[in-house]
């Protein structure tokens, strides 16, 4: 699966976090493209703001769920946008300090690339020497998107023979 390049431009690798019943790998692969929306943590915003871009590899991470995993890869497909889901009231992500004209919450949207036949348990990673340093495996870790290296997503992939 070659998502990376080289140099200052070159690719960068993520997961991202969702509640399976929320929003699932399943439901990425029937939307195709969908809208990351509803982050409201700033250091995930800033990720998403300042370092994504479109073609970065992602692992799709269902959290909170038994067992959690990673459950498929996407693809970051356009550059950081003002979030519209923080201007809404009726919106469970309303944020009433955010307008369109000072937008502070931003999304990115993402396609689906693969589901992975099996879901790679966050156990699996755990006892992968080589993924040791994976931020989601850190105790507390709640941030829904952290950075990967080349490495470990193609460790990940290679769990699920990718």
């Amino acid at each position: 699966m070659s998502f990376g390049g080289e140099g200052e431009d070159a690719m960068r690798y993520w997961l991202m976090k969702s509640e399976p019943d929320v929003f699932s790998i399943q439901d990425l692969e029937r939307k195709g493209r969908e809208p990351w929306d509803g982050v409201r943590n700033y250091q995930a915003r800033n990720f998403m703001r300042d370092d994504m871009r479109p073609g970065d590899g992602v692992l799709f991470y269902h959290s909170n769920a038994k067992p959690p995993g990673v459950a498929g890869l996407a693809r970051v497909c356009s550059e950081a946008y003002p979030d519209p889901t923080a201007w809404d009231p009726k919106s469970p992500y309303y944020d009433p300090r955010s307008t369109p004209e000072r937008p502070v919450w931003v999304m990115v949207d993402v396609e689906h690339v693969r589901t992975f036949p099996r879901l790679i348990t966050r156990e699996e990673l755990a006892a992968a020497p080589a993924l040791a340093s994976m931020m989601v495996l850190r105790r507390g870790m709640r941030l829904s998107i952290q950075p990967v290296t080349q490495r470990e997503f193609e460790e990940v992939c290679a769990l699920v023979g990718s």
